[in-house]
């Protein structure tokens, strides 16, 4: 048995919105998503956008979709909008 601290993790909240999103947009991407999942998944998705940008996750990746990244440049643009 080890009395070495456990390191702790990122915190969850952080990791789960970085879940959240990809998962739902593998939702989103997939022809085979019936239309009605796309519509339920896509605030799921965007309500998660304000974390990972203050994890700056757009600054280290790039979304490879014409789509969904313009969707996630339009609502996080907004989102500057709004907190201006």
């Amino acid at each position: 048995m080890s009395l070495l601290p456990v390191p702790t993790p990122v915190h969850a909240s952080r990791a789960d919105a970085l879940t959240d999103f990809v998962v739902h947009a593998q939702l989103m991407l997939d022809p085979a998503t019936p239309e009605s999942a796309r519509r339920e998944a896509e605030p799921r998705l965007l309500a998660q956008l304000p974390t990972l940008q203050a994890l700056g996750v757009f600054e280290l990746f790039t979304i490879r979709d014409p789509a969904l990244r313009a969707l996630v440049h339009d609502e996080l643009q907004a989102h500057r909008m709004r907190a201006a």
